[in-house]
């Protein structure tokens, strides 16, 4: 593959009636291969994407294969159709990359970068055969240097790739070598796009926003390779500017004055541009005005947007795509997705061990879809028995016992905190991202509360449900229930919001022995029924009576042989759009009833 450049637009403004605020609206690339834009977060216009057709080989060596096995598509996992080489890399194998690319004229401005989205699990970087950096860990966006490795002409890229998906140490989520049940296939290598962007010598390497809906004010905080270099800021509506600021530094906290700004909920997602010039780097981003929170109602807790009372009503996110396994056909897909769950009036989604690109983000932002995120579960393999058990009974085991709670092994503890404070760093910035899930069903948990704690420390500006279902230690701001199996019945412990945070799983009747659900109904009529059923019977009367002030169904859509989604596995919706919108409807007003509000930002 040979590049010869390219930049794709992310951020678009159209004063579209509403008086002239910045809307941000999504904008796709033609033809395939996922060339959108991928970090609409911190953009540069510098970019070259390298996805597309790679040499690739599976061999049992580190070291550089004589020969590659075929083409893969990149950023599709081996395991995947979509890729091209339908191949599944054992624990101990390694899969090999390899590609070429030529810059452009004037592309290098000082330093050139490297950008993974992810790669699961460990791998080694290597430019015209000199090693220039690597990584550990499958979820997360990486960067390396390339510039002293390059040359004039065509210059090689390889990657190398290490993958155990038992591992204990690294974060898997819910893949699994013996798919079945609520598990799902296991995916190695490039899952995320590559790309190339230039940046000057000097440079901004990130930037931390803090907006506050009470006080009208955001606060930014620069990182740069030079803390000597001063800095300007400026906030757009549109092609107005609303704040400036200049001589800010690297560190220091830049308070701007946005009560101009319009405030951002799921009703009214406005958002706006920020634009920060550093020397000769210059970032394009973007903050919605929000402050989350909780609040007391009558001897009861609930959620906050803007201070305001909101209730929080989702669905299960697996983040599975078909073919491509961990990775959508396209970003429309991701987006089409995101648009039918608001279609049908849910207005948050817990986003289940898995962290998503960047661009999944971005799209929840503007169509203003809360998001509750999961960090992804490690550890030992986890007991089946438990697993078994939790629907019917609350367990209650001591996670300071780690032997037990299969975090016996201290490095897999430190890796499981690396990558914790790493995805609040890389998410810090999304805007529509609520609450952080430490642990769920006691999968590779271990001292909930302290990391509660420490997670807290980073970002205090988001809610956390620290034990996601039946190992609740008391902490966090969430009370949570996982209840299958068995009516609705959860009492509210008064101190914390409570929530159901997986429910239902119900499914058509199937004929295939291998697929999962927690309950089947014959025909779709049926389905439909109980489903509204089980909203307005059980939902509604626990707001009423309890203060149930969040709940999340299982699961937006279907995942290989598990069959209890809302959408089928190729998004066709199995219920009437219109008849499970009027129901959330009826949930949003109970809500309003016992805490006022709902889930508008009033």
């Amino acid at each position: 593959m040979t590049v010869t450049g390219g930049k794709a637009a992310i951020l678009r403004g159209d004063n579209g009636g509403r008086g002239g605020n910045m809307i941000f609206e999504a904008e796709f690339s033609d033809g395939e291969g996922l060339k959108e834009y991928p970090r609409p977060q911190f953009a540069r216009d510098s970019y070259i994407s390298l996805n597309g057709e790679w040499d690739y080989a599976v061999t049992s060596s580190p070291e550089r294969p004589t020969r590659y096995d075929g083409r893969i598509k990149v950023p599709y996992s081996p395991e995947s159709p979509l890729s091209g080489a339908q191949r599944a890399p054992s624990a101990s194998e390694y899969l090999h990359y390899r590609t070429f690319f030529t810059l452009p004229e004037g592309f290098n401005r000082g330093r050139v970068m490297l950008n993974f989205g992810a790669v699961d699990q460990r791998c080694t970087v290597y430019c015209n055969g000199a090693e220039v950096g690597g990584h550990e860990g499958g979820y997360l966006p990486f960067s390396v240097e390339l510039t002293k490795s390059l040359n004039g002409g065509e210059n090689e890229l390889c990657v190398v790739v290490a993958d155990d998906a038992a591992s204990d140490v690294y974060g898997r989520g819910k893949q699994s070598y013996s798919a079945g049940g609520i598990w799902y296939t296991a995916i190695s290598g490039i899952w995320q796009t590559v790309w190339l962007e230039s940046v000057p010598k000097d440079f901004l390497r990130g930037v931390k926003l803090l907006p506050d809906a009470q006080s009208g004010r955001l606060e930014v905080i620069l990182d740069a390779s030079d803390a000597g270099i001063p800095a300007e800021i400026a906030v757009l509506d549109g092609d107005e500017r609303i704040a400036f600021r200049e001589g800010i530094y690297a560190g220091q906290s830049c308070i701007l004055d946005v009560s101009r700004c319009q405030k951002w909920s799921p009703d009214n997602p406005q958002l706006y541009r920020i634009v920060i010039t550093y020397g000769q780097d210059r970032v394009r981003s973007y903050f919605g005005l929000r402050t989350f929170g909780t609040a007391e109602r009558g001897g009861r807790r609930c959620f906050t947007l803007n201070g305001n009372p909101i209730y929080h009503n989702g669905l299960l996110d697996q983040g599975y795509w078909g073919e491509g396994i961990y990775t959508p056909a396209s970003n429309r897909e991701m987006y089409d997705c995101l648009k039918a769950v608001r279609g049908l009036g849910f207005n948050m989604l817990r986003k289940h061990i898995k962290v998503e690109p960047l661009l999944w983000y971005y799209y929840c932002d503007i169509l203003g879809i809360l998001v509750w995120q999961d960090m992804v579960n490690g550890g030992a393999p986890y007991s089946k028995l438990r697993i078994n058990l939790g629907p019917f009974i609350d367990l209650h085991l001591d996670d300071m016992n780690f032997k037990s709670m299969g975090r016996d092994n201290p490095r897999s503890r430190r890796q499981y905190m690396a990558e914790a404070e790493d995805t609040i760093k890389t998410l810090f910035n999304c805007v529509s991202l609520c609450l952080w899930t430490p642990f769920n069903e006691g999968w590779g948990q271990f001292d909930a509360v302290g990391v509660w704690r420490a997670l807290r420390e980073l970002d205090p500006t988001r809610q956390y449900d620290h034990a996601s279902g039946w190992q609740d230690k008391g902490g966090g701001d969430v009370y949570s229930r996982h209840v299958y199996f068995r009516k609705l019945r959860v009492k509210n412990d008064k101190k914390r919001v409570l929530a159901v945070t997986e429910f239902g799983g119900y499914a058509c009747s199937s004929g295939d022995k291998k697929a999962f659900s927690y309950r089947r109904f014959s025909t779709s009529a049926e389905y439909a029924a109980a489903l509204e059923r089980l909203y307005l019977k059980e939902v509604v009367p626990l707001i009423r009576s309890q203060g149930l002030a969040a709940t999340v169904y299982t699961q937006l859509c279907d995942v290989e042989q598990e069959v209890n989604g809302l959408f089928a596995s190729d998004m066709k919706c199995k219920v009437t759009p219109e008849r499970l919108s009027k129901v959330n409807d009826e949930v949003y007003a109970a809500f309003g009833e016992v805490f006022g509000g709902g889930k508008k930002d009033d």
